[in-house]
């Protein structure tokens, strides 16, 4: 995924985003720093969010089930493999992967898995904490056999 399809993504569902969570336009645009009409226009896809109104509806609604559904999982994990260029090597907790994850290789209880929504990979050690986050399959595959080698 890139920076044009998260924005034109979130800009798609930025209305069932704020029914989800009962807001009306004034409260979300508040809530965004838009103004109420660029919320509409944005709403009735006349115009697209901007990035920061992307990451910031990411970071707010980073709960919302629409937002994980259609990313498949943390929205600002995403937000954070954009903007660092797809690629990502924080050791952060992750729920392990058993809805939005297909495991492409497994090792000692180390896994490589591929997100079925998003694409990109990443690689978790045995406690299911995240080694690698990347859009680039040859980058996962390098930082995987790596993995391997010195578990």
């Amino acid at each position: 995924m890139h920076r044009d399809q998260l924005i034109a993504l979130i800009s798609d569902k930025l209305k069932l985003i704020r029914t989800e969570k009962q807001f009306t336009q004034d409260q979300m645009s508040d809530l965004l720093g838009l103004s109420k009409k660029t919320l509409v226009q944005i709403e009735k896809g006349r115009i697209q969010a901007g990035w920061t109104t992307t990451v910031t509806t990411c970071a707010l609604f980073r709960e919302s089930s629409i937002l994980q559904h259609e990313l498949g999982g943390d929205p600002l994990e995403v937000v954070d493999l954009i903007a660092n260029h797809g690629t990502l090597q924080p050791k952060e907790k992750t729920m392990g992967g058993y809805i939005w994850w297909k495991n492409i290789s497994e090792h000692s209880g180390y896994r490589l898995q591929q997100n079925a929504i998003s694409n990109h990979y990443r690689i978790l050690d045995t406690n299911n904490y995240r080694l690698l986050s990347s859009f680039d399959e040859e980058i996962a595959k390098e930082a995987w056999a790596k993995t391997l080698q010195n578990p």
